[in-house]
Parts: C-alpha cells; sequence; structure tokens
C-alpha cells in the first residue's frame, strides 16, 4: 500500500514539532488521529518512524530516510496545488491566441488592455497574423484559440461566427465610386493587394478570386504589399485600387483623398472564433476568448460613405 498524502502531511509535521500533540495542532486534527496514522504507516512497513522519547519524538534510521522523499512529496503536490489555483483563479497561466493581421480595427488592442488590467497575473501571448496562419497554428497546436476572418480551413477546427464587416472597394478616383462595383470591374484595374505573404490563402482574397473564376476571370495584383497601410498609401498616390474591410475604410488613419464603393454583389468578412476540436482551454485562454466575443459582437459598425448607403 503506497503512502498517501496525508499519511506523509501527518508525519512531517509530527517530525517537526517533535510531539504528536504539537503537530496535531498544526494539521487541525485530534492527537489520537495523528498518533494512529503514524501508528497504522509504522504498521503497515514494520518498523518505527519515531523513538519516542520522555520529552520529544526521536526519528528512526527508518523516519530519517524517509524525511527527505517525504518533503519532496509534499512540496511537490502544493506547488500542483497552488499552480492549478492560480490558473483556475486566473492568478496566473497563459493566454495564447492569434488575431487576424487588421486586429486593430475591431477594438482588440483595448480587448488586451481590459483583460490586462482585468488580470495583471496572466501572461499573454498574441500573435497577428494572416487568418489563414492563425487557424494553421491553432490546428497544430502552437496556439490555444484565434480570431479569423472566414473562410480558412477549418478541418480539425471548432468555429463560432462573431460578427460580419462588409468589404468596400477603394480608390482615389472619385468617379471610380459613384456606382457599386462589378467583379469585372475589379479584374480590370490595376490591383493593389496587402497580405502579400499569405497571397491567396488571404480570405477576402479568397472569396473575390472565386466570383472572379465564376466569371472566367482572373483577378491579378499590380502591387503586393504586406501592411494594409502601404496598400493604402498606394492607392491614395494613384498607383491602383484596392478592398478593405469598412472597418479599416472608417479608421482615421487612412489616408485623405480615398474613395469607397460596395461591390455589385455584397462582400462580407465574417469574424470568428476558432479552437482546436475538442480541446480544452485553459482557463486564461478562455477567458480571454469570452472578453473577445463580448468585444466583437457588441462592436459597431463603422459608418463610411458608400453610393447609394445611408450612413
Amino acid at each position: 500500500m503506497a503512502l498517501s498524502i496525508i499519511q506523509l502531511r501527518v508525519f512531517l509535521a509530527a517530525a517537526r514539532d517533535g510531539s504528536f500533540t504539537a503537530a496535531a495542532v498544526r494539521l487541525h486534527m485530534s492527537q489520537p488521529t495523528v498518533s494512529e496514522t503514524i501508528r497504522r504507516v509504522e504498521q503497515s512497513y514494520g518498523t518505527s518512524l519515531f523513538v519516542r522519547g520522555s520529552r520529544r519524538l526521536i526519528l528512526s534510521p527508518a523516519g530519517e530516510e524517509l524525511l527527505p522523499l517525504a518533503e519532496q512529496t509534499v512540496g511537490s503536490a502544493d506547488a500542483a496545488d497552488r499552480a492549478l489555483k492560480a490558473v483556475t483563479g486566473l492568478r496566473g497561466g497563459v493566454a495564447s491566441i492569434g488575431l487576424l493581421r487588421n486586429a486593430k480595427h475591431y477594438a482588440m488592442a483595448d480587448l488586451l488592455t481590459s483583460f490586462h488590467q482585468r488580470y495583471p497575473d496572466v501572461r499573454l501571448r498574441v500573435v497577428g497574423v494572416n487568418s489563414a496562419d492563425v487557424a494553421d497554428l491553432v490546428r497544430g497546436g502552437e496556439l490555444e484559440a484565434g480570431i479569423v476572418v472566414l473562410p480558412v480551413d477549418t478541418n480539425e477546427l471548432a468555429v463560432t461566427p462573431l460578427t460580419r464587416d462588409e468589404v468596400v472597394f477603394v480608390t482615389s478616383d472619385p468617379q471610380r465610386a459613384t456606382a457599386p462595383v462589378s467583379i469585372e470591374t475589379l479584374a480590370a484595374t490595376n490591383l493593389i493587394l496587402y497580405d502579400a505573404h499569405a497571397g491567396w490563402r488571404d480570405p477576402t482574397r479568397r472569396q473575390l478570386a472565386e466570383r472572379a473564376l465564376i466569371k472566367g476571370l482572373t483577378l491579378e495584383p499590380r502591387i503586393e504589399v504586406e501592411q494594409v497601410d502601404a496598400a493604402l498609401d498606394l492607392v491614395a498616390a494613384g498607383a491602383g485600387e484596392s478592398f478593405v474591410s469598412t472597418a479599416v475604410a472608417a479608421s482615421a488613419a487612412v489616408p485623405d483623398g480615398l474613395f469607397f464603393a460596395p461591390f455589385e454583389d455584397p462582400l462580407f468578412d465574417t469574424i470568428a472564433l476558432v479552437q482546436r476540436d475538442a480541446a480544452v482551454l485553459s482557463p486564461a485562454t478562455r477567458e480571454l476568448m469570452r472578453f473577445a466575443r463580448e468585444t466583437l459582437v457588441g462592436l459597431d459598425q463603422p459608418a463610411i460613405a458608400l453610393p447609394g448607403r445611408a450612413t
């Protein structure tokens, strides 16, 4: 029969205090319970743990052998208890998530600030890459969860859609933004696209590429850059046209002199939470995902001037 943690705790208390009575006080037990616990251990192993002196308990050779092992075992159990309490009480732990590339336009900075202020002892690991890459990192176990734009490869992922954001055409020529834009018009423009690394794995590009394919068209970028800000600067300089979500279009960081138009067949980015199928999130990540859900579901849709649309 293996020694229990309770038996080891009683042994350690008696060894440290030198008496069963003092050990009982320390452990909030009765003295007979402490004595009986030690007696049963000694009986099970056929050896004495203490030499009963007139004033103080003295460790026997067997007790001397057991002492460091008992300290190590109980110490490990206590450390495990503290770790679990810290995580479940959000007094520690790590929240690891991936964010869509343009997360700053969806109040994600405010989300992370609020979470940190609420749970300052939780460590945050936040990776901001294209949604296609976020999905891959979550599926591979490198991140616990993510906030993505759909569509992405959802194989082995559980997906919770949260909100939608319309995607609009952007140009520096006001005449090109007087009416909704067709996929044929888009294919004929000098396209400036961002998220160059993700390329046509990018969810918004995927949607438009599928629409073009149905019409027998191909979308070919004239210029590709990594950041949406750089793409908008190039559009403002007259180098071509692009498309962005309305959250980006409504941003104060958008250069002057840009005009926006919806697509003839309205196009939307669907923002969703993803995690691995059947995965159990850590308490810290689960709470951060709750914050994200509340932030995105309650986010007001930005208003921008679009032809034929009330703002």
